[in-house]
């Protein structure tokens, strides 16, 4: 199963990095390297699988690993039974490179900027189930909720505290990943987006 593969390769890659700063620091995200040195573009793909400490590997695997391995086996199988295993690994890596490149155009002049995490990637799948089932109960600090209300209350924080900046989360990645997430599955598969209505407005009306 993929989910299983993605997740190992985060802990193995992960745990080098923690052990050899070295390593950490040649494969991280650096704007900054990337736009002076075209060679290190690799480190648009290999930072989002570094993580900064273990609480952050993982909250990113447990959250990957609850939402990954549903919509990997049920949701993409029933929507895409001859591609399903294609589409998911190109949902995670398309949510690398797509999340990564707001963040490279806004520092990329800036020396001291860079970042690692899975999450853009984590993000476009959540946002991927979120429009599959958008009525399916996610929790905001153990608050359950609908899907669809989570994802639009993630965006909204996440595009909010973006520009707002400051701190050491990459909010850009959070809210490009979750955008491309959604609108990749309708790529693959138009039918969803009225679904996604419909099943909103039943939920609703009930």
């Amino acid at each position: 199963m993929i989910t299983y593969i993605i997740i190992a390769l985060n802990c193995i890659v992960s745990f080098i990095g923690f052990r050899d700063k070295s390593f950490f620091g040649k494969y991280l995200f650096s704007p900054y390297s990337i736009q002076r040195n075209k060679k290190e573009w690799y480190r648009i793909f290999t930072h989002a699988f570094l993580h900064a400490d273990y609480m952050h590997l993982l909250f990113n695997m447990f959250t990957f690993y609850s939402i990954g391995l549903v919509l990997e086996l049920n949701s993409f199988q029933k929507n895409f039974p001859q591609h399903a295993e294609y589409y998911f690994v190109l949902l995670y890596v398309g949510g690398i490179m797509v999340s990564a490149f707001p963040g490279f155009e806004k520092h990329k002049n800036d020396f001291g900027y860079s970042a690692v995490g899975a999450s853009g990637a984590v993000c476009a799948v959540l946002f991927s189930y979120i429009l599959i089932e958008p009525t399916s109960q996610l929790s905001v600090f153990f608050i359950p909720m609908p899907a669809a209300l989570f994802g639009a209350i993630f965006l909204l924080v996440s595009w909010y505290l973006s520009k707002r900046g400051g701190g050491r989360i990459a909010h850009d990645a959070h809210f490009w990943g979750g955008i491309f997430g959604f609108v990749f599955t309708i790529l693959l598969k138009v039918s969803l987006l009225p679904a996604f209505f419909e099943k909103i407005k039943t939920f609703f009306l009930l």
